[in-house]
């Protein structure tokens, strides 16, 4: 053990450093007395909803229910037990902490808490592993406390929790670009989907819209005078996936080079369907279909309204729906936003089940607003320009982070040393 750490480094169990103690709630958790002060009651939800620091609480506590639950300092970090295991969180503001977590009394002075922070990051996998058996599953304050920690002195912890802070901070701008794009990409689809972009007038460079200012009622809300609204049997071939053979695990038909879809395979942003789960020998594609590139793509079990477009050739099972759309008729990517646009309303037609699934008698008729084709094409356009610009930044993101996790594996490690000031 001594040849792995680093020197000058300690190594700690994490019940070593501190008294790992579980969070409390007041019981019964539905009476009103509990509720309605000023100090923020810690929930999961907020925790998955926040990043590295707790700046808000979506409940509060009176004074009666801080004293049956636990309140944490600000600036201490406490870590999710139960449901999302092993998320930890710096408090930055006044809260108290249920028993769906841990906190960390009297942690080691020696010890910075935003250098502590990263150490329990960097952990987050390996405690999700340990959870318990049981309807969330959930860890203990054994599996916590005994938790190995590779400690540097302080004025380590504090650079290397500095360097990494710096990467969360670039994080955090590129993922508010991209907020700030998905609330511009809603608006504009609400705007579009509903007025259009008007009247085409001209051609070529000097080609222009006038403004639409007629609108009637239809069964999609207002919409331009000049608009249809259809079902979508009217504008394209709607055709469930297939694969006719008992058990469909068998690994007689798979690992071919013919793409063979997942419900998790269909993108929720992009507009395009780009990778795949599984994929089917000759054999499996003899009891499957083959759909080509740029049939549109919709989920319609469990999951109800997912869409993309393919960019291969693939084939895919009865949960999902190819839908062929007639060019005469639609532009493939207009019929796309206008079904993410109506996914609500399609969610609602699925009939209240266990698992909620459609079929095509629901798909067929269900009605979408239809612009004449040139305006389609403009709304897709519009819209697809957003969703480039998006993509470039969740790319970004997605570099960024792999960055983060990498340096948090050197310098965690000690295998990368910081340069002290």
């Amino acid at each position: 053990m001594s040849n792995l750490v680093p020197e000058g480094w300690r190594v700690k169990t994490v019940g070593e450093l501190s008294n790992v103690k579980r969070g409390a709630s007041p019981r019964p958790i539905k009476d009103p007395k509990w509720w309605g002060g000023d100090v923020g009651w810690v929930r999961i939800s907020d925790v998955t909803s926040s990043r590295k620091y707790l700046r808000k609480t979506t409940q509060y506590l009176s004074n009666e229910g801080v004293r049956k639950s636990v309140q944490i300092a600000k600036g201490e970090v406490v870590l999710s037990i139960c449901a999302t295991i092993g998320r930890p969180i710096i408090i930055n503001v006044d809260a108290c902490v249920h028993d769906g977590f841990v906190w960390f009394h009297d942690l080691d002075c020696s010890i910075d808490r935003e250098f502590w922070y990263y150490f329990l990051s960097s952990k987050e996998s390996f405690l999700a592993s340990q959870r318990q058996s049981g309807t969330q599953g959930n860890l203990n304050t054994s599996i916590v406390s005994d938790l190995l920690c590779l400690l540097p002195p302080l004025p380590e912890q504090q650079k290397i929790a500095a360097i990494l802070t710096s990467v969360d901070e670039v994080i955090e701008k590129t993922q508010a670009q991209i907020d700030k794009l998905k609330d511009l990409k809603t608006a504009m689809m609400q705007e579009l989907l509903t007025n259009g972009v008007g009247t085409k007038q001209g051609t070529g460079d000097g080609e222009s819209y006038i403004p639409h200012t007629e609108f009637k009622d239809s069964p999609v809300g207002r919409i331009p005078k000049s608009w249809e609204v259809l079902p979508l049997s009217k504008v394209a071939k709607l055709e469930r996936g297939r694969f006719s053979h008992r058990p469909r695990n068998d690994p007689a038909f798979y690992n071919g080079d013919i793409p063979f879809l997942q419900t998790g395979d269909i993108p929720k942003e992009s507009p395009y369907i780009t990778k795949f789960s599984q994929t089917l020998n000759e054999k499996g594609l003899r009891v499957s279909k083959l759909f080509p590139a740029g049939t549109l793509v919709i989920t319609i079990a469990a999951t109800i309204g997912e869409i993309g477009i393919l960019e291969f050739d693939s084939s895919f099972p009865d949960s999902l729906v190819g839908i062929k759309v007639n060019p005469i008729k639609a532009d493939s990517m207009y019929v796309l936003y206008v079904m993410r646009y109506l996914k609500g309303e399609l969610d609602l037609l699925a009939p209240q089940t266990a698992q909620k699934n459609i079929n095509l008698d629901i798909l067929n008729p269900f009605v979408i607003p239809v612009p004449p084709l040139f305006e389609q094409i403009q709304i897709s356009k519009s819209l697809e320009a957003i969703d480039g610009r998006l993509n470039i930044l969740n790319l970004k993101l997605s570099k960024i982070q792999n960055t983060k996790k990498a340096l948090m594996q050197d310098l965690l490690t000690g295998k990368v040393r910081v340069k002290l000031d």
